[in-house]
């Protein structure tokens, strides 16, 4: 049985309490889990003959489709929803013709005199459920304020730097929040993944540095577990798609923002690389204080373990191919027992527009929304203003410790447009379809359209 409280992050759920362990992971011979690898010897096969595909010429701002902003990007642990990578982002949005919204006075004084990288922006979403027993409007706004400073040895591509960032998450005059909405439906999952009404929450404050000409990288302090775990080109929430099934895998509990650590190695040649780490089941990004007695007192910990390849640095988005285990302890407070499982994914870019994408999972207890999952679907970058399409189609089945008696397999859709209306906001209308959803068996169909907004200062 797990318990319910409010989910900061960019993955899991609301349901979510959990964490891992990959030491000592408990591996049985499940057919799913012998099809996962299957599936990854064939696409590897596929990846590594360039003959099949084409490597793309990225162009400004979309983590998805840019792999010129990948090679500028200041991030040695993180995809496109971390700090660095966002960071990069907006200012090659700033760089957009057109006019601008007004930007932080000081930002480039701090950071060329004193190496310290603001960024700022303001989202909402709106969202509305065609059939709901209960509500059926959710409306949230975040505000972020987020920075990189590097305070020694500016200019050397080996400085650390210091990662942070503060959001203020509420809701927006209606009686529950857009992450609320999926649970208000039945469905075994996020209709969005970020746009809570937790409130004033402290997300990041860690320390990174990369060594061995990037080859060694590390990050430690407190860490969002899904600004690195099992990332792809289109993962961002805050970006791409809304709905949890097409960011960080269902099938992981991924932990609350908290104390933790995590460390990638690449190997020569250069296209592999391993990624490890640890972090507290418990964090409490409304609680910071509490971080050192969760994590070190306490003692539950997630740990995850990621094998993978990558056409090269700048394309380690786009062009990515991955396995990821991970190992959750018992939860004795949340009364959460602890689990494993494993992940994979698949993109790759074709045609320097189109990505498609493929991703797995599957879960043994742990708290994950779902025991199995498939995912599906490709973007579209449609010009040089950074305009995006996204299409996605999700298959999951509940996990068995969570779900009602009468729960069933669900399927989910979403599509969107994002729009660059000015360099430095974006409008992104989106549609979701769920199918069966996974525990109200009353409901064999619903639509959930939104429309999110996003302004960066």
């Amino acid at each position: 049985m797990r318990s319910r409280r409010e989910d900061y992050t960019t993955g899991s759920s609301i349901t979510r309490d959990v964490r891992a362990v990959t030491m000592g992971i408990r591996y049985e011979f499940h057919p799913l889990i012998l099809s996962l690898h299957a599936l990854a010897i064939i696409l590897l096969l596929v990846w590594v003959n360039p003959s099949l595909a084409q490597t793309a010429t990225r162009t400004p701002d979309s983590p998805a489709v840019n792999t010129d902003m990948d090679a500028a990007l200041p991030v040695e642990i993180g995809g496109p929803s971390s700090v660095p990578a966002q960071i990069q982002s907006n200012q090659e949005d700033r760089a957009l013709p057109g006019p601008s919204l007004p930007e932080l006075s000081l930002r480039k004084r701090l950071a060329h005199e004193y190496g310290l990288d603001l960024g700022a922006d303001y989202q909402v979403l709106y969202q509305h459920a065609s059939v709901s027993p209960d509500d059926n409007n959710a409306a949230g706004g975040v505000i972020r304020l987020y920075g990189q400073w590097t305070p020694f040895k500016r200019g050397n591509p080996d400085a650390g730097y210091l990662v942070f960032k503060v959001e203020k998450r509420h809701r927006l005059g209606t009686d529950i929040s857009p992450q609320a909405l999926g649970s208000t439906l039945g469905y075994a999952g996020l209709t969005a993944a970020t746009f809570s009404d937790a409130g004033s929450l402290l997300t990041n404050l860690y320390w990174s540095r990369k060594y061995a000409d990037n080859r060694f990288a590390f990050a430690a302090g407190i860490v969002d577990v899904t600004d690195y775990v099992d990332v792809y080109g289109l993962v961002n929430p805050w970006t791409e798609f809304n709905n949890l099934a097409f960011s960080t895998s269902p099938t992981i509990p991924a932990p609350n923002p908290g104390l933790g650590a995590a460390v990638r190695l690449r190997f020569t040649p250069d296209n592999y690389y391993v990624l490890g780490g640890i972090a507290d089941a418990n964090g409490d990004p409304g609680d910071p204080g509490d971080a050192l007695h969760s994590f070190f007192d306490v003692g539950e910990h997630f740990h995850h373990l990621e094998f993978g390849w990558i056409a090269d640095w700048e394309h380690r988005y786009s062009d990515n191919i991955h396995m990821i285990a991970w190992q959750v302890d018992d939860r004795k407070e949340a009364n959460i027992e602890g689990g494993w499982g494993v992940a994979f994914s698949f993109s790759r870019m074709m045609s320097e527009r189109w990505l498609p994408f493929l991703r797995a999972g599957y879960s043994d207890g742990g708290g994950a929304l779902v025991n199995r999952t498939v995912s599906a679907g490709l973007g579209y970058r449609i010009n040089d203003r950074n305009d995006y399409v996204g299409l996605g189609a999700n298959w999951g089945r509940p996990a068995t410790e969570s779900a009602a008696d009468n729960s069933r397999d669900q399927y989910t859709f979403e599509a969107y447009y994002r729009l660059q209306v000015l360099p430095q906001l974006q409008i992104v209308p989106s549609v979701q379809l769920i199918l069966d959803p996974a525990d109200n068996p009353s409901i064999d169909s619903l639509w959930v359209p939104g429309l999110r907004v996003r302004a960066v200062f």
